[in-house]
């Protein structure tokens, strides 16, 4: 579908041979992207949002664009429902702190689940710690996939807040939010999504999924590391304190006491992340180029292509067996630890992940300690999936 893709990838040019399989964890970098970023730190650089004179206000016109680039992205309703962070995990950190600041306490449940990457786990055990309510997780089926029954009975009058994943980053499960949004249907409940694995690869529309918070980072968007993108229902603005002071975020400030901005200005303390938000603009152009619909079809055709030919090797174990799921395939050979796979597969220019994949309390439900993980991206074919599987019949000879 994407023949020629790999042009469009400068660290091609250098390693044509590489079998990159890690994308899950990061995506390599288009030449647009690249240049983007190049041509506004060389050409068109100034601070934003102060400059009166033509480079500032240019470049400042320029910015703002992009978040209303980044609405349509995502179907928002509003370019102003988009907060720029230096990641998703910053994102993560600005709505567990806040809302629990204001809403939780003792005896107050959040909900989330044992799918979680650790961005949405840790930040919600720390603010647990401070002010004292609890983290409930949702049980997982058979299949690694959210079981909504057991959530359905986790939900009591004590829930004041959910944050799930869109797709886990280890075994690719797709969380279905059709059916969270009924089983919460008129309870008021909060809704976080994190949509770091998911936006890459289909089509996102947070109006429809209806969610309060959404967030994503540029790194797993063919874009650039330092940023990140928070997606804010309108009623949050007003309800939620600033998360950061400084330059930017204020209304007033006289010695004694500061009044803050409106709406996303609230929660953009300092110099944004310029030349990032500029690279963004080109990632997002870059996959809507290529259309979500296929990218999806040609990464899933790859996936079960994958698992297909996987099976034929013996004693190796697939976390993640449901059938509605991204391109992630995460597994184990017994006897062989995962990292001797990953430096053998190396040495034929193989590039997989290994590890617990930043999901300690998942690899603890799967009742392992780590595993090896192969993920897809736009730039990945056919022929791709024979060398990593033939090499990784060769790796499994030479460790048995």
């Amino acid at each position: 579908m994407f023949e020629d893709i790999r042009k469009k990838f400068p660290v091609y040019e250098k390693n044509p041979d590489l079998i990159f399989l890690d994308t899950a964890a990061s995506a390599l970098k288009p030449y647009d992207m690249i240049d983007a970023i190049t041509n506004c730190y060389s050409y068109e650089y100034a601070n934003v949002h102060r400059g009166l004179y033509s480079l500032s206000s240019k470049l400042t016109k320029k910015f703002e664009d992009v978040r209303v680039k980044v609405s349509n992205f995502i179907s928002s309703k509003s370019y102003e429902n988009i907060i720029f962070t230096k990641s998703a995990t910053e994102g993560i950190n600005l709505v567990v702190e806040k809302f629990s600041e204001k809403y939780l306490s003792e005896g107050d449940e959040v909900i989330i689940s044992y799918l979680e990457h650790h961005a949405n786990i840790v930040p919600w055990h720390m603010a647990a710690q401070k002010y004292k309510f609890k983290v409930i997780p949702i049980e997982l089926t058979n299949n690694s996939e959210i079981d909504y029954a057991d959530f359905k009975n986790k939900i009591t009058s004590r829930t004041k807040f959910i944050s799930l994943t869109h797709i886990s980053n280890v075994t690719g499960s797709l969380t279905d939010f059709d059916i969270v949004k009924e089983i919460i249907k008129n309870l008021n409940i909060p809704l976080m999504i994190d949509g770091c694995q998911f936006v890459a690869h289909s089509e996102l529309n947070v109006t429809d999924l209806d969610c309060d918070f959404y967030v994503f980072s540029g790194h797993k968007l063919y874009g650039p590391s330092g940023i990140g993108v928070l997606y804010m229902k309108e009623r949050w603005f007003d309800d939620l304190d600033p998360y950061q002071g400084g330059g930017s975020m204020i209304d007033n400030v006289d010695i004694q006491q500061t009044t803050y901005a409106k709406g996303f200005q609230k929660f953009e303390a300092g110099t944004p992340p310029i030349a990032e938000v500029i690279g963004l603009e080109a990632s997002i152009e870059f996959v809507t180029s290529l259309n979500l619909k296929k990218i999806f079809m040609h990464e899933k055709e790859l996936h079960d292509y994958t698992l297909d030919k996987l099976k034929n090797i013996n004693n190796l174990n697939v976390y993640g067996n449901g059938l509605n799921k991204g391109a992630i395939i995460s597994f184990n050979i017994s006897d062989i630890h995962a990292n001797d796979l990953a430096m053998i597969l190396d040495q034929k220019n193989v590039a997989i992940r290994t590890g617990h994949h930043c999901a300690q309390p998942l690899m603890k439900y799967l009742n392992i300690t780590f595993s090896a993980r192969a993920s897809f991206g736009v730039y990945n074919n056919k022929n791709d999936v024979d060398l990593f599987v033939n090499s990784l019949v060769e790796a499994k000879k030479f460790l048995t």
